[in-house]
């Protein structure tokens, strides 16, 4: 049995906020839209600063903050390695190079997005993001069956608020309130069950 604490101290982590920096500037030049996919691979399977449960977690928390769900993300992983100073860092990374980017792209090409072709263009872009984000929750959906609150509910969840909030077109924060609370009173629930904790601790 591999014992929690010492796969946690074995995991990978960032080196200095200069490593921070750069990381999250890579991240944030590869994330045409579905940028939840890159951020995945990047962090998770290829750096491994965080495990998949730890993902989903920090990532759920990012998404009910307001502002970029990626931004949010990129300041909670900077500021537990280094402080406000990895926290900065990674903001930095993450904003800096894109800023400019778009900031040359409006100087340059701003004319033209009334052109039928540009619009073409950012139509078959869009298709593309969508299906990053889809490939990006079905890799997450094998970590949220080991939910706490177990498999049937979880899916309940999700699909809950997937009809909410594409086909009911319930307000965010309503969905947020009810669902979200829903949610997070029967994981305390199950989480406080005899025998959880050590479920929970087994690899």
């Amino acid at each position: 049995m591999v014992n929690p604490e010492s796969a946690h101290l074995a995991r990978q982590r960032p080196t200095s906020p200069s490593d921070l920096f750069w990381s999250f500037t890579r991240l944030a030049l590869q994330g045409f839209g579905g940028v939840v996919a890159i951020v995945q691979r990047e962090l998770v399977e290829k750096k491994q600063w965080l495990t998949a449960e730890e993902f989903v977690e920090d990532w759920a928390v990012a998404q009910v903050m307001p502002g970029p769900n990626v931004v949010n993300l990129s300041l909670m992983i900077g500021s537990r390695y280094f402080g406000w100073v990895g926290g900065l860092a990674a903001l930095a990374g993450m904003l800096l190079f894109p800023l400019l980017i778009l900031l040359v792209v409006v100087i340059v090409f701003g004319g033209l997005s009334e052109l039928p072709q540009s619009q073409n263009a950012l139509r078959g872009l869009g298709a593309v993001a969508a299906g990053m984000i889809m490939a990006a929750g079905l890799k997450m959906a094998p970590t949220l069956m080991k939910n706490p609150m177990g498999a049937p509910v979880t899916i309940v969840l999700a699909a809950s608020t997937l009809i909410a909030t594409a086909w009911l077109r319930m307000p965010l924060p309503l969905v947020l309130m009810v669902l979200g609370g829903i949610g997070v009173g029967w994981c305390y629930r199950c989480l406080g069950r005899p025998g959880a904790a050590n479920k929970d601790a087994q690899p």
